[in-house]
């Protein structure tokens, strides 16, 4: 999966903060030196200390204190205020406040460490939930990205997964109503329950029926799942004897959008609007499976809301079908991940929902699977 982290920017506040203690320092040695004793900024060289305290650890802060009470002794003698109240008033503030920063550096620390361990767990979490998607796939390349809306979180909401089965390569691009932990579990529900259905259903159908009733026995009222899945069969490519083709079945999710080998692009919506996987009432058909036509040189983006209904400054939508030509990279990896800039570059900021992008492209240098009949795992 694909992440984009600036470095230099991330790394540049906490250069500046822990130059801070000893600028502040700097400035009141010298106006204490410049101005005399009679300005009183003497006990301003507890700053150090204090801004110490929010980066780095508890023996830096303890430096810096050691630091500024060298300082603040050497200025009282100085000064000739070491006998006096305002000078053993500012070595008490100097003390005090690097008391007080070693407090709070150490119990930082701490809740940085159990941090760390959340994101360990969160990580481990996520290869299993969002498993990293095959690069090739039967006749088919693939490439995904992924975006939490969360603030430095691995996963939330959205869903997808890539299976090579029996009866072709299958797969499922989703999006969970919701955010947070609950959102979490439901899309645990949904990719379990695709992963066991793909192998063993025959039809792309049945897998949606696996996957409602799965949610039926999961979701609570009002909650729903909206969901696209695809099968491209085992054969193909025209030489294997059948035309190169995909199937798609759409419950209620943003249509996915076909990039053509000529740069044509189109949204394929689906023959009739159909309920998200967890409303249907009991008796209620599902969505009807659709064919279209996949050959080589083309490309299907599967997609959640977080990028359709990405708006900018001026609360417009993102223009997904008129930015179809950055996916003309040879490589698909890279293509997602121009995609993903113009998103970012397009909301100018985080992202206000969960966006997910899976690409999916046609390749004819697959060979043609040898025949069979048997369809058991």
């Amino acid at each position: 999966m694909k992440g984009h982290v600036s470095v230099v920017a991330a790394h540049r506040p906490s250069r500046v903060l822990k130059a801070i203690p000893y600028a502040v320092m700097v400035v009141v040695a010298v106006v204490d030196l410049t101005a005399g004793a009679g300005v009183g900024f003497l006990p301003l060289m507890s700053l150090g200390p204090a801004f110490a305290g929010l980066v780095g650890g508890w023996r830096r802060t303890a430096w810096i204190g050691s630091l500024a009470m060298a300082l603040t002794v050497g200025l009282g003698i100085y000064d000739d205020l070491l006998a006096h109240r305002r000078g053993i008033t500012a070595l008490v503030s100097v003390a005090g406040v690097t008391v007080a920063g070693l407090v709070a550096a150490v119990m930082r620390q701490q809740r940085e460490e159990e941090l760390a361990s959340v994101r360990s767990i969160a990580e481990v979490a996520q290869r299993v939930l969002l498993r990293p998607v095959p690069l090739a796939a039967g006749s088919l390349r693939v490439a995904v990205s992924y975006t939490s809306a969360v603030a430095d979180a691995r996963i939330g909401g959205d869903l997808y997964e890539v299976v090579a089965t029996p009866y072709g390569v299958r797969t499922i691009v989703g999006d969970v109503q919701g955010k947070g932990l609950e959102a979490v579990e439901t899309a645990a529900v949904v990719l379990g329950a695709f992963r066991e259905a793909a192998y063993d259903e025959p039809t792309l159908t049945a897998v949606g029926e696996r996957l409602e009733h799965a949610l039926e026995r999961h979701l609570t009222a009002e909650k729903f799942v909206t969901a696209v899945l695809a099968e491209s069969g085992p054969g193909t490519d025209p030489g294997c004897g059948s035309e190169p083709s995909m199937t798609l079945l759409n419950y209620g999710h943003p249509a996915p959008l076909v990039v053509r080998r000529d740069g044509t692009a189109a949204f394929l919506a689906p023959p009739e609007r159909a309920l998200p996987l967890g409303l249907a009432l009991h008796g209620t058909k599902g969505p009807h499976p659709h064919t279209v036509d996949f050959a080589a040189g083309d490309q299907m983006l599967f997609y959640t809301d977080g990028v359709s209904e990405a708006r900018d400054a001026e609360d417009r939508f993102y223009p997904l079908e008129q930015r179809a030509a950055l996916l003309r990279d040879p490589d698909p990896e890279a293509a997602v991940e121009a995609l993903r800039q113009d998103l970012v570059a397009h909301t100018q900021g985080p992202p206000h929902d969960d966006a997910a992008m899976l690409l999916v492209r046609y390749r004819s240098d697959e060979p043609c699977p040898p025949p069979t009949t048997d369809t058991v795992r």
